[in-house]
C-alpha cells in the first residue's frame, strides 16, 4: 500500500486509492459508495467498482468525522443565552483551575452552560467529486505528480517535500531537479551524495548553512562547530561536485570569505587539480566575483557595463533582481532603453515576481519585506530611518515603463503554448501557487490569494481542534483600510459573542483533545462592523510548543445561518489541513467583508508569538489583492492559442467543475499547483 503521506496528497487531489481488483460494483462497493456519500458528501465519478469499506474509514480520517467538543458544548445557540458575567465567570473559573491549579488533566467545560437538544442535520450542502483508483493506477498519477513538483524551481511546501521523500522511500528514482532548496532539504535529510549532482559549487555553502541551523540550532556560519561526521560529508558533497563538473568558481567568489573558513573548518584536501585550484583562490587575495566588477561600473556611473557584466556573469534572471537598482540610477532615457533591451530571459516566474513587485510598488509608503528561510515567512517592516536612508526610489514613469517591458516579455514567452483552452470563470479567482513553501497542506487547500464567494444563506464556521497539546488558540483579528486591528479571541469574546460573531469558548486543557470554532455571519457582521475591511483568522499554539509537535488540525465550513445538525458536520467540511509548522503562529484564510469572498492565506509565520494581536498583518494585503494583479485565469489566457467558449471544443479545460467530455482532454483544476507550476517552468 502507499504511505500514509502520498495517501493524504492524492485525496487532497479528489483521488481515493483502493486495494480492490473486482471491475463490477459489488454489494460491498455500491455501500461503501453510499457510506461516503450519506456522511461526507462523497460523489465517486469514476472507480465505483473499487469501493470499499476502508475508504469510508480513510476519508472519515480526512475530513474529521469524530472531533472533541468545544468549551460550550452547545455551540453556537447556548453561547448567545449567556450574559457577559456569565461568559467571563465561566472563563476565570477555567483559567483557576488549569493555570492556576495546574490541573489539565481532562478537557472542561461551561458551568452555566444549559443541556441544549440539536435539531437533525438538514443543511444543504455541494457534493465533493472523487475518483477511485487502482494502486498501479495511484502510482502512476503519483510519479507525475512528483516529476512536475521536481521540475519547478520554487521552494516546494513541507506537504509537499513529505510527499516526494515518501516517493524514494517507496522506490522512485529522482532522474532531476531544479529546485536547489528541495535538493538541499533531499541531501540533508536523506545524507545520500548521489543528490549532490543537482547542485552547483556555490551551493555547498547553502547546504551548509541547513546542517548548521538543523543539526546545531546555528544561524552563523561564519561561526561553525561541526562534527567529525559532518565534516566529512560536506567535503564528499564538494568531491562530488568536481567529478560532475558543475563548478561555477565565479559565483563562489561572491562568499570567498565564508568558503575560505568553511575549507578550513572542514580540513579539506583538494581530489582533483580542478578542486586543488579552486582552494588556492579562495585562499588567494584576488576576488573576481560578478558583483565586484558590477557594483564596481555602477559606482563608476557607468550603467551599460554594469548591465553587461551582469548578464554575461550571473544570466538574465540576476539582472532582473536587480533591475530596480539599476533603473534607479540610470541617467537618461537612453539607459533605461539600454536596460529595457536586456530583459530577454526564459525565467518567467522571475517574471511574474516582477509583475507583481511593480503592479504593488508605492515610492512614497514603507517598505513590507517577505522572505523565507528554512521554509518559514520572515516578516521585516521598513523603518522610517531605513525609509529615509532609501536610495533605490522609481519614478511613476519608470515603473510604467518596467512594467509594461515585463508583461510584454511575459506574453512573449508563454504565447500559444497550449492550443485551444476553455477557461471557467471562476479560475479568474485562483491565485498563481508561487509562494507556497510555508503553506500547510490538506483536502481542499488553494493557491495564496485565491478567492471564494460565500453564497448568500450560509455562514463560515471556521475551526481547530488539537492533541498532545494542552492549549491551541483559534483567534480572527478584524483589519480596517488604513491598517488599523480589532482582535476577537480568547481575551475578548466574552463581550463580543452575538449574532454576528460567535466563539466557542476557550479550550484550555486539551491534550487529549480540544477544539475552537468562529461562527461568522457575513452580512451582519459587515452591518456591525461597517469599518472593517478583512477578518484573518489565525492559530497560535499558547503552551509553549510548536506546531510540529503536536497534532493540529484546522479548516472552515459553510452552514447555514439556521443552524441544524452537530458542531462538526463533515459534509459542509470545505477544508480541513493540517498545520505542522515549525513555528507557533499561522495565517489560516481571511473574509474580504465588501465583497462576501473567503480568501485563502495559509502562511506559516517564524516566531515565537504565542498571542493572537501582537503582530503586524499589513503584509497580508498583497494576498488579498493577488488575483486582481494575475491570476490562473489569466496564465491560461497567455498559455493558449485560443481561448473558446466551450469546454467540448477545446483541448485543454480549465475548471473546478465535473463536466462531461469526452477523451483526450486535458483537465487543470485549481489545486493542480504541480501541473501549473510545470507548464510556467516549460516555458
Amino acid at each position: 500500500m502507499l504511505h500514509n503521506k502520498n495517501l493524504q496528497f492524492l485525496f487532497s487531489k479528489g483521488i481515493l486509492v483502493s486495494d480492490s481488483v473486482s471491475e463490477t460494483v459489488t454489494e460491498e462497493a455500491f455501500s461503501a459508495c453510499f457510506a461516503l456519500a450519506r456522511k461526507f458528501d462523497i460523489r465517486i465519478t469514476e472507480g465505483q467498482q473499487y469501493a470499499n469499506k476502508e475508504l469510508v474509514r480513510f476519508a472519515a480520517e480526512m475530513l474529521d468525522e469524530y472531533v472533541p467538543l468545544p468549551f460550550y458544548r452547545g455551540f453556537p445557540q447556548s453561547v448567545r443565552e449567556l450574559t457577559e458575567d456569565q461568559l467571563l465567570f465561566d472563563q476565570l473559573l477555567h483559567y483557576t483551575i488549569t493555570y492556576g491549579f495546574g490541573d489539565f488533566s481532562e478537557p472542561r467545560y461551561s458551568v452555566f452552560e444549559k443541556k441544549f437538544q440539536r435539531l437533525a442535520f438538514r443543511e444543504e450542502t455541494e457534493p465533493k467529486s472523487f475518483v477511485i483508483l487502482t494502486e498501479e493506477k495511484a502510482k502512476a498519477k503519483l510519479s507525475q505528480y512528483v516529476e512536475d513538483m521536481l521540475k519547478g524551481t520554487r521552494p516546494l511546501s513541507d506537504f509537499q517535500y513529505d510527499v516526494v521523500k515518501a516517493c524514494i522511500g517507496e522506490g522512485y528514482e529522482v532522474q532531476s531537479c531544479a529546485c536547489k532548496d528541495t535538493v538541499i532539504r533531499l541531501l540533508f535529510d536523506l545524507w545520500d551524495v548521489r543528490y549532490a549532482k543537482f547542485l552547483s559549487l556555490s551551493d555547498v555553502i547553502k547546504f551548509t548553512d541547513r546542517v548548521n541551523y538543523e543539526l546545531y540550532q546555528n544561524e552563523n556560519i561564519k561561526k561553525l562547530n561541526l562534527r567529525n561526521r559532518d565534516r566529512k560529508f560536506i567535503a564528499k558533497v564538494i568531491d562530488t561536485i568536481f567529478e560532475s563538473g558543475r563548478c561555477n568558481i565565479k559565483e563562489c567568489f561572491e562568499k570567498k570569505a565564508i568558503w575560505c573558513g568553511l575549507l578550513h573548518h572542514i580540513h579539506y584536501q583538494p581530489g582533483c587539480p580542478e578542486a586543488e585550484a579552486f582552494v588556492q583562490l579562495m585562499r588567494g587575495k584576488k576576488n573576481e566575483s560578478v558583483y565586484s566588477e558590477f557594483e564596481r561600473a555602477m559606482a563608476n556611473g557607468d550603467i551599460r557595463t554594469a548591465v553587461s557584466c551582469l548578464r554575461e556573469g550571473k544570466g538574465s534572471g540576476a539582472l532582473l533582481r536587480r533591475l530596480n537598482y539599476i533603473v534607479s540610477r540610470c541617467k537618461d532615457e537612453k539607459d533605461v532603453a539600454f536596460v529595457m533591451n536586456h530583459l530577454e530571459t526564459k525565467n518567467a516566474m522571475v517574471l511574474l515576481q516582477l509583475f507583481f513587485q511593480y503592479k504593488n510598488y508605492k515610492a512614497d509608503t514603507k517598505r513590507i519585506f517577505k522572505f523565507t528561510r528554512y521554509n518559514r515567512m520572515r516578516i521585516h517592516n521598513e523603518t522610517p530611518d531605513e525609509q529615509e536612508r532609501r536610495q533605490t526610489v522609481l519614478s511613476p514613469e519608470q515603473v510604467d515603463m518596467l512594467l509594461s517591458a515585463v508583461r510584454n516579455r511575459l506574453k512573449a514567452l508563454l504565447a500559444g503554448r497550449l492550443g485551444k483552452v476553455y477557461i471557467s470563470p471562476d479560475m479568474y479567482k485562483i491565485a498563481l501557487p508561487i509562494q507556497e513553501n510555508t503553506a500547510n497542506g490538506g483536502y481542499g487547500v488553494l493557491p495564496k490569494g485565491s478567492r471564494l464567494p460565500i453564497k448568500k444563506g450560509k455562514k463560515i464556521r471556521a475551526f481547530t481542534y488539537w492533541e498532545m497539546v494542552d492549549d491551541i488558540d483559534l483567534s480572527a483579528i478584524g483589519m480596517t483600510e488604513d491598517g488599523t486591528q480589532k482582535e476577537f479571541s480568547w481575551r475578548t469574546m466574552w463581550g463580543e459573542q452575538s449574532d454576528e460573531i460567535v466563539f466557542s469558548g476557550d479550550q484550555t486543557s486539551g491534550y487529549q483533545g480540544g477544539s475552537e470554532y468562529f461562527d461568522i455571519d457575513v452580512p451582519a457582521f459587515k452591518k456591525k462592523f461597517p469599518n472593517i475591511r478583512y477578518l484573518i483568522f489565525c492559530d497560535n499554539v499558547y503552551s509553549y510548543k510548536t506546531f510540529d509537535e503536536c497534532v493540529c488540525k484546522a479548516g472552515y465550513m459553510l452552514r447555514d445561518v439556521n443552524d441544524t445538525g452537530e458542531i462538526f458536520e463533515p459534509k459542509t467540511v470545505k477544508s480541513s489541513f493540517t498545520v505542522n509548522c515549525q513555528s507557533t503562529f499561522a495565517y489560516l484564510f481571511g473574509i474580504d467583508l465588501k465583497t462576501s469572498e473567503f480568501v485563502w492565506l495559509n502562511a506559516s509565520r517564524e516566531g515565537s508569538v504565542h498571542v493572537a494581536g501582537m503582530t503586524d498583518m499589513d503584509f497580508l494585503t498583497d494576498y488579498f489583492n493577488a488575483v486582481s494583479i494575475f491570476n490562473v485565469g489569466m496564465l491560461f489566457e497567455m498559455l493558449a492559442t485560443e481561448v473558446v467558449t466551450s469546454a467540448e471544443d477545446a483541448d485543454v479545460v480549465v475548471t473546478d467543475e465535473s463536466p462531461e467530455l469526452s477523451e483526450n482532454k486535458e483537465i487543470v483544476r485549481s489545486h493542480d499547483f504541480e501541473k501549473i507550476l510545470a507548464l510556467l517552468e516549460q516555458a
